[in-house]
């Protein structure tokens, strides 16, 4: 089968690498173009390029993947198959009619829930105990299209999204290829794959920066899932209110839940115990463990290192960016 291959991001590397691998033929790569790290010079990872221009593949880098120019180039290509992962665009309706047979995406959750631009960090931060990846035959409504192909796995109490992100690419790999073979001995007079129920559809939209700020009225569970969510970004961060001085920001690099309520001594959003190697900050219903922490300009320490240099005491308030 002719493919054209359309990804960006590291989740869609080890599909097309196994498409690379496969008796398929890639025709080409089209990926999003080089961006800056915003007011820096260094460019963000490429990892799609990287192994296309490793394979002497062609690219193509159009701003938008819907123009006519765009829409000229796969015609000539003739592909069979568009396979898009991770791209980040939106493919137009005459953009899937080049392909014979339209196009297959595969989507980091169980549709129809959590479509959208997050869904590995969605169902963590839902306490959800399992997730999985969904091959859809494309349609121009966004992760609308029948499910062709269903993985599931658990997702582990502690594990955090740059844990689980990678598991899921694997997952994909093996799922994609038998929804090709699916496509190539399907009737086209028939629909190919499960519709999908909009009873069911939940959204997955794009995190924000101002997500890592902790609300420390919410239950401790949801604040740890925050947490393992928001890995590597944007993380999570509160301001620690100490007496007589300015409040400092720290961002939480390693913490665990500890379901057991902190005394009523110590309400949400107060240090509760701090001694030692123990640094505690208390929640709606039970408790936040810090093992690492960076206070503002510095780097990670751990929380031993923490405690000793700057003498955090129980009672003192933790507080949110809007209370500054």
């Amino acid at each position: 089968m002719r493919i054209v291959m359309m990804g960006t991001g590291p989740f869609a590397v080890p599909t097309f690498k196994a498409l690379l691998q496969s008796k398929h033929e890639v025709l080409c790569l089209f990926t999003q173009p080089v961006r800056s790290v915003h007011r820096r010079k260094a460019s963000l990872p490429t990892p799609m390029r990287d192994v296309a221009t490793e394979h002497g593949l062609t690219i193509h880098d159009p701003e938008s993947v819907n123009t006519d120019e765009a829409k000229a180039l796969l015609e000539g290509l003739a592909p069979d198959l568009l396979v898009v992962c991770d791209y980040g665009q939106i493919l137009a309706k005459d953009i899937l009619a080049t392909a014979t047979l339209g196009g297959i995406n595969l989507h980091g959750s169980i549709l129809p829930k959590y479509r959208g631009a997050a869904p590995v960090n969605w169902a963590i931060l839902n306490g959800d105990a399992e997730t999985g990846v969904t091959v859809i035959h494309m349609t121009p409504k966004l992760d609308g299209g029948p499910c062709l192909k269903i993985v599931r796995t658990p997702i582990g109490p502690t594990e955090t999204a740059v844990e689980l992100e990678p598991r899921l690419a694997d997952l994909g790999v093996d799922a994609v290829l038998e929804s090709i073979e699916m496509l190539e001995t399907h009737d086209p007079e028939t629909l190919a794959g499960e519709p999908q129920d909009p009873a069911q559809v939940s959204k997955a939209p794009r995190l924000k920066k101002s997500d890592a700020d902790i609300n420390w009225d919410d239950s401790a569970e949801l604040i740890y899932n925050k947490f393992r969510a928001y890995q590597p970004w944007p993380g999570c961060y509160t301001h620690w209110a100490r007496e007589g001085k300015p409040p400092v920001r720290l961002i939480l690099s390693q913490i665990r839940l500890i379901r057991e309520p902190a005394s009523s001594e110590f309400p949400p959003g107060t240090i509760s115990l701090a001694d030692g190697d123990q640094l505690l900050l208390s929640a709606k219903d039970g408790q936040i463990a810090v093992d690492m922490i960076q206070p503002a300009g510095k780097k990670p320490m751990q929380v031993t290192e923490f405690v000793r240099g700057n003498r955090p005491q129980a009672g003192d308030r933790l507080i949110s960016e809007a209370e500054l």
